[in-house]
């Protein structure tokens, strides 16, 4: 009986232990299930994700230039002579016309003088040899003069009337040399600095001096080289050139303010650089714009579309290739690999990989990998116009296929 008892003991002793030992191996594991939850808690970091976003766009392409003058003229001296007088301050506007230079013009009037008193000269004798051809042609009818004279008449009056010709002739060079004295601007525009002050003297012919220069600003060139493929895509129907949309910017501006036309291309492609130099003409009413400055030229081409946009700061690089992170609706990331297209008002276009309405990553993906649980954090669209509630919401084919 007592051996019984301490059996019925040592039973009870070893159902107790199994008892406790369960109980420490129950809480045990639910500590493991709570630190598991607790590190998938931490692993869920919080990132900014946006919408990405759908609009109807105009294909773009932008390229580098400089401003040129459409006419461009030196001021050249067209007789020699003493510079007298600088009539124009360095750097101003001139119209066409206004006088520049004077050039001593005594000496040119003197020989105008000496011309015309020539000129009268000649008429004098065209006068007096006409005359006596004409009393001879009387007298040869009567025989009284011989045919001789009459020849010798005939030729006088040839004479005196091709010198009243030439005395005209200098008379015109003379009245041109002196309106020469008067240099005035051939173009409207800028001038330049005055080369030659007065109290010089100035020589004409090959080696005349430049005695200024004068470039037009009503309207400029905007010249910048065009890729091959652009051109063959959106410019090689030049009847329609001047139809295609040109916009430019200053190398101080933000966007492209200025409006113009394509006005001419090059007749040749370059076969080195693989481009063709283009044209394009601004107006410049106010005639800030010069000649040299650096432009930057947006380039429009075909019809508008509908692209996929998303923000430059949400793309990754990997190796050739370019990716963004997706966040489906189980706050889960996905490797999306992307093509791009052009920059368009400071978005980045995709030209596939993504949907409208899908969610990706636009800040923070040094902190993530493909498949980590984030904490998304809803932005707008960096760069974009567009609000939250404006944005396109994940479809929920889109959704499964982020999930995916």
């Amino acid at each position: 009986m007592s051996i019984s008892r301490k059996q019925f003991t040592l039973s009870a002793v070893l159902v107790a232990i199994l008892a406790t030992g369960g109980s420490f191996m129950f809480l045990h594991k639910n500590a493991d299930a709570k630190a598991t939850q607790d590190t998938n808690a931490q692993a869920a970091v919080t990132v900014d994700v946006a919408n990405v976003v759908s609009q109807t766009i105009t294909d773009w392409q932008e390229y580098s230039g400089r401003l040129e003058a459409i006419d461009q003229v030196d001021v050249r001296p067209q007789i020699s002579g003493k510079l007298i007088a600088v009539h124009f301050k360095d750097g101003s506007l001139v119209k066409k016309g206004d006088l520049l230079f004077t050039i001593d013009p005594r000496p040119f009037q003197a020989e105008l003088n000496r011309a015309k008193a020539q000129l009268a000269a000649a008429e004098a004798q065209v006068t007096y040899y006409t005359s006596n051809l004409s009393r001879n042609r009387r007298l040869i009818e009567s025989n009284a003069v011989a045919h001789q004279e009459l020849e010798q008449a005939e030729n006088e009056a040839r004479t005196a009337s091709a010198n009243v010709q030439a005395a005209r002739a200098a008379v015109e060079s003379a009245r041109l040399n002196l309106e020469y004295t008067r240099i005035t601007a051939p173009v409207s525009g800028r001038i330049s600095r005055a080369e030659i002050t007065a109290g010089n003297v100035v020589s004409a012919g090959n080696g005349a001096q430049v005695l200024t220069s004068i470039v037009s600003v009503a309207r400029l060139y905007a010249s910048f080289d065009v890729d091959e493929q652009t051109y063959l895509k959106y410019l090689s129907d030049q009847n329609n050139a001047a139809q295609i949309p040109v916009s430019m910017g200053l190398a101080n501006e933000e966007g492209f303010s200025h409006t113009g036309v394509i006005s001419s291309f090059d007749n040749n492609l370059n076969t080195t650089s693989g481009t063709i130099r283009v044209r394009a003409t601004f107006d410049n009413p106010k005639g800030s714009l010069l000649p040299g400055l650096y432009a930057r030229i947006r380039l429009g081409g075909g019809q508008p579309r509908a692209a996929i946009l998303i923000s430059p700061t949400a793309i990754g690089v990997d190796q050739d290739k370019r990716f963004v992170v997706v966040v489906n609706r189980k706050n889960q990331t996905m490797y999306r690999e992307v093509k791009l297209g052009t920059v368009q008002n400071g978005l980045q276009i995709v030209e596939s990989g993504l949907q409208a309405g899908e969610r990706i990553v636009v800040n923070g993906l040094q902190r993530i990998r493909p498949g980590d649980p984030v904490t998304p954090h809803q932005v707008i669209m960096p760069n974009s116009q567009v609000s939250t509630a404006q944005q396109p919401q994940p479809t929920e084919n889109t959704a499964n296929s982020a999930a995916g």
